[in-house]
Order: structure tokens, then C-alpha cells, then sequence
């Protein structure tokens, strides 16, 4: 019996590590969102590798072990890959920005939203699915008199850009075929400094290529822009799926390393970054944090200070 419970054990934990190391050889998008969480289900491998050597000690068992351990060391390399250089806290940040998804149909919440917005102190705020806000959209202009976005009514209002300072340049694009107006660029200037900022609301991984296709359309966008950049938005996956990864690295945007976690709320800081706030030198993150209240959104939201190099060229 122990031999038997011994190989179906193995048979099952064979299938689950070979489905997720197939993010080595194809970004297949029906298992795209499995390869966010490859560290989390590393260590449930090692567990379960763990569990089986307990039943039989045997070559196979260990292999599978090994095989577990190297999935769950990689994913944690692959965590620190986008991390930017460490700036130090002692330099003044050049600006705040708050990143925050609340969640379509947050209505209750909305009030309380409204009021951390304008607690936050950032000077610039990039909100999605942003709809609940609608009855508060003139209380948060009195504070962020510069916005894109909800500009006619609720149906428009799905992203949000809001800013204490003027934009020497706006746009609303979109990335995609499958839904409208969910990229928002802009250039903002800060005491002589422009900085460009751009929000991202990207699909499931799951839905067919939607998401590799709004990544392509993305790159695109953020390839015509030169100087200082800001990318903030939910990603809807981790920086270390592939299709992420192959768009960080061509355009060189870094994070802080590790990411604090967004998604799922339940889990708390053991969830994973779906949510993220990048940066393109000569711009760097010198802090980034999870909002302490989640404000009944299925997202944690983040907040982020920036420097900028000493030398730099004014954005286009």
C-alpha cells in the first residue's frame, strides 16, 4: 500500500511541476496567470516533495524534490531582476504617486476612498475602475485640479489620472482589441522636470491573447516616449510571468524588489504583485508601499516617491 500511495503521490506531483515549468518553453496565455505564482507553488512542491519521501525514500522522490526547489529558487531570482538600483531615503523625493484599483462596483466604499486620495499627499494619483468615484469626482478636483478621464459621466469613468500640477501634454488610448480607454499617458512638470506618466489597465492572462496583445500595443506606446517614465497600473499578473518579463526588459523599467503584494486581499503580504508601479531611468523608486486599507477593492493600492538622476533630458 505504502508503495502504491508512494507513486500516485509522484505521478501527481510530476504533472503539476511539468504544467508549470512550461513557462520554459511556451507562454501558452490559459496557463499564463499559473506562472505569477510559480514561488508559491514551488513551496507547495517542496512540501509535497517532502511528504513523499516520508512515505518511500527513493531517487525519484528526490529528483522531484530538487525539481521543486530549483522552480522555487528561480522564481525568486526572477523576483529581483526588474529591482532597481538602491537611491537611498535620504534624498527628497521629486514626487509622490498612488496607484489604486477600486474595483468597479465599490460604491459603498466610495466616500472613504475619496478621503484617502485626498489624505495621501501624493501629487499624483492613477485610479482604476474609478466608476464609484463619480458622486466625488468635484471634491477631488479641488484638490487634483488636473485630471484625464471621467469626463463625461460614469460611463467614461473607468481610469483616472488626477495631478496637483499642470499636464504639458495628455492622452487616452487604448491597448487592445478587447476593451476602450484604458491607457492614459501624460507629461507633468516638477519644479523644471518632466516627467512622463503612464497608467495601464491590462486583462486577465487567462482571457485568450488579450493581455499579450495590449502588452505588444503598450510597448508601442511606451516606445515613442523618451525621457523620465513612470508606468503605474494592474498588470493583472506578476512582473515574473513571461509576457511581463519580455515587456520589462525591453523597456528597461525597474520596481523595488520584493514587490509589496496586491492581490489576493486574503492573503495579505503572501499574496502576489498584480498591481505595479515602474520606473525608466533616469527616474528611480526610492520607496513603494502597500496602502494599509484596502477600502473594500479586491486590490491592495500602492504609493511610490521617485528621484531623478542629476543629469537629465526633458521628456517629448
Amino acid at each position: 500500500m505504502r508503495n502504491i500511495i508512494y507513486w500516485v503521490l509522484s505521478a501527481f506531483l510530476t504533472a503539476a511541476i511539468a504544467i508549470v515549468s512550461l513557462r520554459y518553453v511556451t507562454n501558452f496565455w490559459l496557463l499564463s496567470f499559473i506562472y505569477s505564482f510559480q514561488i508559491h507553488l514551488g513551496v507547495i512542491f517542496v512540501a509535497a516533495g517532502l511528504v513523499i519521501l516520508a512515505v518511500r525514500r527513493h531517487v525519484y522522490g528526490l529528483a522531484l524534490l530538487l525539481a521543486a526547489l530549483l522552480l522555487t529558487a528561480h522564481g525568486i531570482i526572477m523576483l529581483r531582476e526588474f529591482a532597481g538600483e538602491d537611491r537611498g531615503a535620504d534624498t527628497a523625493p521629486l514626487f509622490r504617486l498612488m496607484s489604486f484599483n477600486v474595483a468597479i462596483d465599490n460604491w459603498k466604499n466610495s466616500t472613504a476612498i475619496a478621503d484617502m486620495v485626498i489624505a495621501s499627499n501624493a501629487d499624483v494619483v492613477n485610479l482604476l475602475e474609478a466608476k464609484p468615484l463619480t458622486f466625488h469626482l468635484q471634491r477631488l478636483f479641488k484638490v487634483y485640479p488636473y485630471h484625464i478621464g471621467c469626463d463625461h459621466g460614469k460611463d467614461s469613468c473607468d481610469t483616472l489620472l488626477l495631478s496637483k500640477r499642470p499636464f504639458v501634454t495628455r492622452q487616452v488610448a487604448s491597448i487592445g482589441s478587447l476593451r476602450k480607454d484604458r491607457l492614459a499617458v501624460a507629461s507633468v512638470d516638477f519644479g523644471g522636470q518632466t516627467v512622463n506618466l503612464v497608467s495601464a489597465h491590462l486583462t486577465k492572462p487567462y482571457f485568450d491573447d488579450y493581455q499579450a496583445e495590449e502588452l505588444g500595443d503598450l510597448d508601442k506606446a511606451l516606445g515613442s516616449i523618451s525621457g523620465p517614465l513612470v508606468l503605474a497600473g494592474d498588470f493583472n499578473a506578476s512582473s515574473i510571468a513571461p509576457g511581463i518579463q519580455a515587456f520589462l526588459r525591453k523597456q528597461d523599467l525597474k520596481t523595488m524588489a520584493p514587490e509589496p503584494a496586491t492581490w489576493p486581499i486574503a492573503a495579505g503580504r503572501f499574496g502576489i504583485a498584480i498591481d505595479h508601479i515602474f520606473a525608466r531611468t533616469p527616474l528611480h523608486l526610492t520607496s513603494l508601499k502597500r496602502l494599509d486599507d484596502n477600502l473594500g477593492s479586491n486590490h491592495s493600492g500602492l504609493i511610490a516617491e521617485f528621484v531623478l538622476d542629476g543629469e537629465t533630458a526633458s521628456a517629448q
